[in-house]
């Protein structure tokens, strides 16, 4: 069983001690780390060194994060073919843009909306994390994904939960 922490919009210049904390907690038991785009520096993913990582640039990303990062992502999880993307550049339906860039996926990861969504349409997986942030521009907590490779694949959403 492959364990993934999935996140999105982490909208920092750096990762201050609330954010590594909330990685901490979050991720702990993740050997991988999936990050959907505006993660805005590239600091925010030295949290995750000891991880392996897969990161995609956002719309709010500067130019060192663009270069190093690509805007559209195919890799695999065990025996199953992951898309990832932000989203930004996909229109209102960016659900529907996923079918056109990763059509062969088994789970298409996106961001951008700060709104948090995982459902199946008949076989693929659709995966928003949401914005893992204190609290979303929508007013709702900050939210994360776990995403499980094993026999099958499979997702939940989680609310940050904020520790003193």
């Amino acid at each position: 069983m492959i364990r993934a922490g999935v996140l999105s919009d982490t909208h920092l210049n750096r990762p201050d001690k609330i954010f590594s904390k909330q990685v901490r907690e979050c991720f702990h038991n993740c050997d991988v780390i999936i990050h959907a785009g505006d993660l805005t520096a590239p600091s925010i993913l030295e949290v995750f060194r000891d991880k392996t990582i897969y990161a995609v640039c956002g719309n709010m990303c500067d130019g060192m994060i663009r270069a190093r990062y690509p805007e559209q992502l195919v890799f695999t999880l065990g025996s199953f073919t992951i898309g990832l993307t932000h989203g930004a550049r996909l229109g209102r339906d960016i659900e529907t843009a996923l079918w056109n860039l990763f059509p062969e996926a088994d789970c298409m990861i996106y961001g951008h909306t700060h709104r948090p969504a995982c459902h199946r349409h008949g076989k693929t997986l659709f995966l928003n994390p949401g914005c893992f942030q204190a609290t979303s521009r929508y007013g709702a907590p900050g939210t994360f994904a776990i995403l499980e490779a094993g026999d099958e694949l499979s997702a939940r959403i989680f609310d940050i939960v904020h520790t003193p």
